[in-house]
This record gives C-alpha cells, sequence and structure tokens, in this order.
C-alpha cells in the first residue's frame, strides 16, 4: 500500500497535479512598467516580431521566473539576456514575470509549403508531437506540454504553442548540444530528449507548434 502511494505522489509531482513550495508573487501591473526595456526584442505585450526571439505573452509564470534567475546567475548563457537580468531583482523578476504570464497568447501558423521527401514538414512535425519516435526512444512532446501546447505550470514545463519555430529550432538544437542546460529541468530531460532528434525532426516539429493553438 505505501509503495502504491510513494508512485502515485511521483506521477502526481510530475504531471504537475501535486504543487509544493511557495507561488510567485508577482504584480502584473508593476510588471508592465518594468518590462518596457523588453519590448525592443520581445514586442509590445510579450509578442516578438523577430523570429529569432521568443514571444512571452502567456507563458506560464513559474517558467519564466525561473528562465530569468538562471540568464541572471549565467547559467543560461546569452549575450543579450545576461546583461539584462543581472540587475534584476527577486522581486523584478517575479513582477516581470507576473506581466508576461498574464498577456493573452499569440497565435501563429505552421509554413504549409515547407517539405522533406514530399511529406509536408508540419504534419512530420504532429507526429512526433503527438505521437513521439518509438524506433528511437523519443517521447510525444504533448506529454509534458499538452495536446494543444498550453505547457503545465506547476511543472514549469513552458507552453509552445504558437512560438516561432526559429526560436523553437534553435532551443532544441540547444538543449542536443549541451549549450543550454537547466540543472533543475527534471533531471535535464530536455537533453535527454533532443539528444535523439535529427535535424529534420527538430525542424518539423517546431514548424508543426508554431501553428500549434
Amino acid at each position: 500500500m505505501k509503495r502504491k502511494q510513494f508512485l502515485l505522489i511521483v506521477i502526481l509531482i510530475f504531471t504537475g497535479f501535486y504543487v509544493t513550495g511557495v507561488q510567485a508573487a508577482g504584480d502584473a501591473e508593476a510588471g508592465k512598467h518594468k518590462s518596457e526595456p523588453c519590448a525592443a526584442c520581445h514586442g509590445v505585450g510579450g509578442v516578438s516580431a523577430n523570429p529569432a526571439w521568443p514571444k512571452l505573452a502567456g507563458q506560464g509564470e513559474k517558467y519564466l521566473v525561473d528562465q530569468l534567475k538562471l540568464f541572471k546567475e549565467k547559467v543560461r548563457v546569452n549575450t543579450l539576456m545576461n546583461p539584462q537580468a543581472e540587475n534584476l531583482s527577486d522581486q523584478d523578476i517575479e513582477d516581470i514575470a507576473a506581466y508576461y504570464s498574464s498577456q493573452a497568447v499569440n497565435a501563429g501558423s505552421a509554413d504549409p509549403d515547407k517539405e522533406f521527401q514530399g511529406e509536408k514538414l508540419h504534419v512530420i512535425g504532429e507526429r512526433i508531437y503527438r505521437g513521439g519516435n518509438t524506433e528511437t526512444g523519443v517521447p510525444a512532446c504533448m506529454s509534458c506540454h499538452s495536446p494543444d501546447g498550453i505547457g503545465n505550470g506547476p511543472a514549469k514545463f513552458p507552453q509552445l504553442a504558437g512560438q516561432h519555430a526559429v526560436y523553437t529550432a534553435a532551443q532544441l538544437r540547444a538543449y542536443r548540444s549541451g549549450a543550454r542546460y537547466q540543472p533543475d529541468d527534471n533531471l535535464n530531460m530536455m537533453k535527454d530528449i533532443a539528444t535523439y532528434l535529427s535535424d529534420t525532426e527538430i525542424d518539423a516539429v517546431a514548424e508543426y507548434i508554431a501553428g500549434l493553438h
């Protein structure tokens, strides 16, 4: 009986329904003002125009807090973000995260013209996102990020739906190479997953995610 209870708790933790610890206490209104410098890259309200820079609108608050702290501590290395984050206080980070999390998600679209060996790239991506690749051991992306790509806020699994394909593909390649490392990323699972993704699979998943909503 005790073993069953233990396994249930583990499952609940990894699916985000069993939550402990202090929740982010950000002030979205204060965050709106503090995020003004961020708009130069991430756009007004967190909707970036440059596909190399991520959309932040509607992203999970806890995920954003974690990422800003990783940039501040230079665990996640980026020549633009590290200096932007280094002078932010913990309260600044929580406020900015609260603001972007409160903004409406911006829908995107997949490129219908991109193909690989005669098959639409976004169709290949959908197959991997929803079913994974059993031959290489890649799990379905939706098992953590949800069928509609909204992610799992309590578990800090980010929202993916509508994200720029260029940005998503770059991050998957960074995970695969080890350039992006997150020590608390549930045993750094994304690096393990991305290791088994080919370039075509990465581009396909990214393309499908761009149009997911």
